[in-house]
Order: C-alpha cells, then sequence, then structure tokens
C-alpha cells in the first residue's frame, strides 16, 4: 500500500518511525457529466475574474479572504515557518479507555507501517502496551495542512489510527428530538424488543452495497444496448402515520419469514422448540375390529355350515348314518354357540394386546390363528353333542314310523 505521510510516533522519549497508509476505500461509482444535446463531456475551467483569462495551475495561488471581502495572500513558506511541532510528529498525549471516545468524533482511519527495521522494536512494544492495558491512545498529529486529533488502537497485529474531530466540531443535537411529549406503551416496547431479537446479530462481513451492484448492472446492460425495465418500487410507508402496533408486528413477520423461521414463535415464544401432536391410536381400534369382524366371520361361517347340515346327510361316531332335523338342530346348535363366544373374546383380548404394540399385522395373524383353533374346537364339540342328539331323536323316530 501507497504511504500518504511519512514521520514518527512520540511516544514519551521514545521515537518510532512510522509510514501512514489509507485503511479503507472508496468503491462509489462517479459520473461525469455531460451535453444532453449532442453527449459532449463537460468539463470546468480556472479563471480569473478580472481579466476572464484561464490560468494554469502554477500561476493559483492560496489567500484568505477576510470579513469585507479582501483576499489576503498566504504562502507556503509562510505555512512552513509556523511552529508546529506535529508537522512530522505523531504525538501521544494521553491514553485512555476506548469508551471515552464519542464514536461521533471518528472521521478516516489509517494504518500506521513500521518505517524500517530499528523502528519494529519499539513498535511492538507500544503495540502491545496498548493490548496490555485495554486503553486507546489520543495523539495530534498534521495532515493535509491542519493539525488534526487522532486516536491509536490495535486492530490484529497492527496499530490503527482513527481521525478525530475536535470537540468543538460536533454540533449539539438542537432541534432534532420530537417536539412535545411523546408517551410509548409496554405493548409497544415489547413488539420492538421482539423485533430485535428476531433481527438478531448479523456477520459484518455479509453486508454489501446493493445500490452500488445495481448500478453497476445497469451500465454493463446499457454498454450492452439491452433494454432495462424499471423496477418495481417497494412500499417504504412515504413518512405516512400509520398503526404503530401492526407495523411492528408486520415487521416481526417479515423479519422471521426473510430468516427462514416465521411461525416458530407462534405457539412457544419462538424458543425454537417444533409443536408435538398426539398420534392417532388407529392401530389397536382397528386390529380389535379387524378381530371382531373375523370373528363375526368365523361364526357366520359355522352357521352356515349349520344351516348347511340341514340338507346333509352325517355319520355319527358309532359309523350310522343319520339326517339332522332342521328345528332341533337349530335349536341345538344355538346354545353350543359358546365356543364361538369365547372364541370371539380370545380374539379381541389378542387383538387388544397386538393393538397396544402398534401392529397392525402382528394383530391379524394372531386373531386369524386364535379364531381358526376356537372354530375348530367348537365344531368339533359341535358335532359328538350333535351326533349323540341325533341318535336319541332318531329311535322314537322310528318306532313312530312303524306304527
Amino acid at each position: 500500500m501507497r504511504s500518504i505521510w511519512n514521520g514518527a510516533i512520540s511516544f514519551g522519549l521514545v521515537s518510532i518511525p512510522v509510514k501512514l497508509v489509507n485503511a479503507t476505500e472508496n468503491h462509489s461509482i462517479s459520473f461525469r457529466q455531460i451535453h444532453l444535446a449532442d453527449g459532449g463531456r463537460i468539463r470546468y475551467r480556472k479563471v480569473c475574474e478580472l481579466d476572464e483569462e484561464e490560468v494554469s495551475g502554477g500561476e493559483i495561488g492560496k489567500a484568505y479572504e477576510d470579513a469585507d471581502g479582501t483576499m489576503i495572500p498566504i504562502t507556503d513558506e509562510d505555512l512552513a515557518q509556523l511552529p508546529l511541532p506535529t508537522a512530522k510528529t505523531i504525538e501521544i498525549v494521553a491514553f485512555v479507555p476506548a469508551d471515552r471516545i464519542d464514536p461521533l468524533q471518528m472521521d478516516a482511519a489509517y494504518y500506521l507501517s513500521a518505517n524500517g527495521v530499528p523502528a519494529a522494536k519499539p513498535y511492538t512494544l507500544l503495540r502491545e502496551a496498548l493490548k496490555r492495558s485495554d486503553r486507546v491512545a489520543v495523539a495530534k498529529y498534521a495532515l493535509r495542512g491542519r493539525e488534526r486529533l487522532g486516536m491509536l488502537r490495535v486492530v490484529d497485529d497492527v496499530i490503527a489510527m482513527h481521525g478525530l474531530l475536535w470537540p468543538d466540531e460536533i454540533r449539539a443535537p438542537e432541534d432534532a428530538a420530537p417536539d412535545g411529549d411523546v408517551t410509548v406503551r409496554d405493548a409497544e416496547l415489547d413488539l420492538a424488543d421482539a423485533l430485535m431479537d428476531t433481527l438478531g446479530e448479523v456477520d459484518m462481513d455479509s453486508l454489501h452495497d446493493d445500490y452500488r451492484e445495481a448500478v453497476e448492472e445497469l451500465v454493463a446492460a446499457k454498454a450492452a444496448g439491452e433494454i432495462v425495465l424499471p423496477a418495481e418500487p417497494e412500499d417504504t410507508g412515504d413518512g405516512k402515520v400509520i398503526d404503530l402496533i401492526a407495523a411492528l408486528e408486520n415487521s416481526v413477520r417479515a423479519a422471521r419469514k426473510s430468516r427462514n423461521v416465521e411461525g416458530a414463535g407462534d405457539g412457544d415464544g419462538g424458543s425454537g422448540m417444533a409443536d408435538v401432536h398426539p398420534i392417532k391410536k388407529t392401530s389397536s381400534k382397528t386390529s380389535g375390529k379387524t378381530a371382531r369382524t373375523t370373528g363375526a366371520e368365523q361364526t357366520t361361517g359355522t352357521a352356515k355350515s349349520t344351516g348347511t347340515a340341514k340338507k346333509t346327510t352325517h355319520r355319527t361316531p358309532t359309523g350310522k348314518t343319520v339326517t339332522r332335523s332342521g328345528s332341533s338342530t337349530a335349536k341345538k346348535s344355538a346354545p353350543k354357540s359358546t365356543g364361538a363366544k369365547k372364541s370371539t373374546s380370545t380374539t379381541k383380548k389378542s387383538a387388544g394386546s397386538a393393538g397396544s404394540t402398534g401392529s397392525r399385522t402382528a394383530a391379524k395373524k394372531t386373531a386369524k390363528t386364535a379364531t381358526k383353533t376356537a372354530t375348530k374346537t367348537a365344531t368339533k364339540k359341535r358335532t359328538s353333542l350333535s351326533g349323540g342328539t341325533t341318535a336319541k331323536k332318531t329311535a322314537p323316530s322310528r318306532k313312530r314310523t312303524s306304527a
């Protein structure tokens, strides 16, 4: 980096040769003035108002204008003869806490670089002393024809200097505050706090000049002969008086939406916790319904088979062939359906236990297995009982037939 000033830091009796370089740079886009009729560039020329002739830079000097308009010439030799001890020196006058410096006084920023190898040791000494004391140095220096006030602090491993305005250059904030007494409600303050919390912090390195980028894109598009469409203007309120509460609430919503956290604080105050919803208990009910349906289907199937037995011939355990009576068989088969009821209750219990585990498939398998087992047992009992009953009723019917 090119230095703009060479001198020394005066630290008591210690002199530290340094070079002053700019710590900032301007990225603003500059425009030229042109003649709208033909696009010609507008230029300013320095003209003497007495003879109206253009003069060169070598013919131009300095002068102080008195109150009555009289010009008092001042030469560079006159300024060089002034007893200014800070002409080539940054003179440290005090060390103060950083919070003693009003940010309103902050001006341009510079880096102080050690000028030469002999300056390395005293430069490091001053840097480490500033670090350990946690204070800043207040100094005076002369730059561009005037004496200035500065503040020295440590940035990384470099001593930086901020130009400061003199205290009498800071204007008082007269008539800047709102007129009259204005009261703010607690609800408005709470919303303002919520908006501040939502906006949160920001990485300063991520901030950039959107306007400059837009101007660069505009210039590039016009240089390429492209048609530039006007952008839609954003609603900024135009300084109108609006409902403050509504504006704050909308601002909080917009800030949450821009940070992809909209709705995070609607139910829990923005704690970041997920919403908890109860799980619908459908597995046990469905399993129970399935088990009851299965049991009903099995019982119905048994009843159908019994009804079918009215028209079919069965062989008893003794080897006799008998035909069941429709009414008697139906009557006898009805009370013997206890096994089917037991199987239904067993199925419900199995289905309930399966539903408690949340496994619908296991419940179905258990229900089917229990139903089949119970149905087989009930069928065997009904067959043996109905066989004996039918045999007893067959003898009287034969007697009645022979008679």
